[in-house]
């Protein structure tokens, strides 16, 4: 499979999302190590359960001073896993439910590591109550439907993974009070879910 096809393709799957900037790079890189990985014969499924291995033994080690190393090799290999279905032309919808069950597993572990280093309870509540409302509108709006959720929010994944990253090399470096950092994931999260929202409604509408 040609880049070009492989990222129409990628749109497609993701609503008709555009594809610029920070996520072509991303997917041009992912296009790379997938095509290489199915060389080796390995699967995307065991690659989307190598990813929740990962975010487990962050978890387990989330208080080690190279434990951002399992979130890291946990998001490449999320990131990686859809792109190898693609290419090697296994993309299913088993895979893509599995793919999200891994991923909203995997976010919680994100947050509970948070909460093992001290991140106060009700601050991460409120994170993940926003955070897993926007990834249900966007789950039940494809269910009602609606095809065309392209929309690309200021709190995706990828930018909800780099708080999380951010607030481990702080703690690891014994920087204080990192709880502002997480603040600001709430405030980049309610304008998140605030855009989501008014897009969703004037689609319906």
């Amino acid at each position: 499979m040609r880049k070009h096809d492989f990222l129409n393709h990628w749109s497609r799957l993701h609503g008709n999302a555009p594809i610029s900037g920070v996520v072509k790079a991303w997917l041009s890189i992912s296009f790379i190590m997938a095509r290489v990985l199915c060389k080796l014969k390995i699967s995307a499924n065991l690659l989307t359960f190598s990813g929740l291995l990962f975010a487990v033994l962050l978890y387990l080690f989330g208080k080690e001073v190279w434990s951002p190393i399992f979130l890291v090799l946990s998001l490449l290999a999320d990131g990686i896993d859809g792109s190898m279905a693609i290419i090697s032309g296994r993309a299913s919808k088993f895979g893509s439910l599995l793919d999200s069950v891994v991923d909203r597993i995997s976010e919680a572990l994100w947050v509970l590591v948070l909460y093992k280093i001290g991140i106060d309870q009700e601050v991460l509540l409120l994170i993940v109550i926003t955070a897993f409302i926007q990834e249900y509108l966007r789950s039940r709006s494809g269910g009602l439907g609606l095809t065309d959720i392209g929309i690309v929010t200021i709190a995706e994944r990828p930018v909800r993974a780099s708080f999380v990253f951010i607030i481990l090399i702080f703690f690891h470096l014994n920087f204080a009070n990192i709880i502002f950092i997480a603040y600001l994931w709430i405030i980049f999260q309610i304008v998140s879910l605030i855009t989501i929202t008014k897009y969703l409604r004037s689609k319906f509408r």
